[in-house]
């Protein structure tokens, strides 16, 4: 039996319901979901269903299958998705900027930011995307900056478009960016997404419904901010990033 959007938007219901029940006998927040999240069909299968393992030996040997990073690797042109190529990249340009916080408001400094995104499109630079979108050959969609010392950080995009993604019948995927960010250490790396006001597929997506909690769904999703805008270049959205307590961002544990 092919799931329908109708199907996934009554499951969704109920397990709003359910939370909004919980809450109102005294249950904490939800603020992440559970991994195995029924409507979102595919972390059923691959969420963890074995303890984890313990590596034994010198902790260090973890970081020496991944990447070195360092303030020498970041450039001026990794913030600025539409200058790393020889053509400017179709789509609407946007400036997306904010702050990364702890949890009492401080800035958290030297802290590197990536992003990775789809494209005017809908689609990834990656061969494992095969969406009968266009490719564009000059935007690869990838960006990364350190947080300066108020915790600030800041890149230059093109809003990426929506995809189809399969998890039921007439699944779409809203406009979102992939935010990573690493801590002292690269096995500290959280990762989340952060969504586009007035989108009408918020509502229809597995993904950021699975945020039960209105507060914190709501804390995925930028603002609109004129003040961030560039004349004749590009529209400002603000999204600060919090990294730990009640007003936490949503990180994707487990994903």
């Amino acid at each position: 039996m092919t799931l329908t959007q109708a199907d996934i938007d009554g499951e969704l219901a109920e397990i709003r319901a359910g939370h909004e029940k919980a809450r109102a006998a005294g249950a904490p927040a939800a603020h992440h979901p559970p991994r195995d999240f029924p409507p979102y069909r595919s972390s059923l299968l691959r969420h963890p269903k074995q303890p984890l393992v313990a590596v034994h030996g010198d902790p260090e040997t973890v970081e020496l299958s991944g990447p070195v990073f360092g303030r020498t690797d970041v450039t001026e042109l990794d913030h600025d998705l539409t200058r790393q190529h020889a053509g400017e990249p179709l789509g609407e340009r946007i400036t997306v900027s904010g702050r990364l916080l702890d949890r009492a408001g401080r800035p958290v400094r030297g802290q590197l930011v990536e992003l990775w995104q789809a494209n005017a499109s809908g689609r990834y630079a990656h061969r494992r995307d095969q969406h009968p979108a266009p490719l564009d050959p000059n935007f690869t969609g990838v960006g990364r900056v350190l947080t300066g010392d108020d915790g600030s950080y800041r890149f230059t995009t093109i809003k990426p478009g929506a995809y189809p993604w399969r998890n039921h019948e007439n699944a779409w995927r809203p406009a979102h960016i992939h935010f990573s960010l690493f801590g002292s250490a690269f096995t500290q790396r959280l990762v989340t997404q952060m969504y586009f006001p007035g989108d009408p597929l918020l509502a229809y997506d597995p993904i950021l419904q699975s945020v039960t909690d209105d507060a914190a769904r709501a804390r995925l999703v930028a603002a609109y901010d004129h003040s961030l805008s560039r004349p004749e270049r590009s529209l400002g959205y603000r999204w600060d990033i919090v990294l730990d307590g009640p007003c936490a961002t949503w990180i994707e544990e487990g994903r």
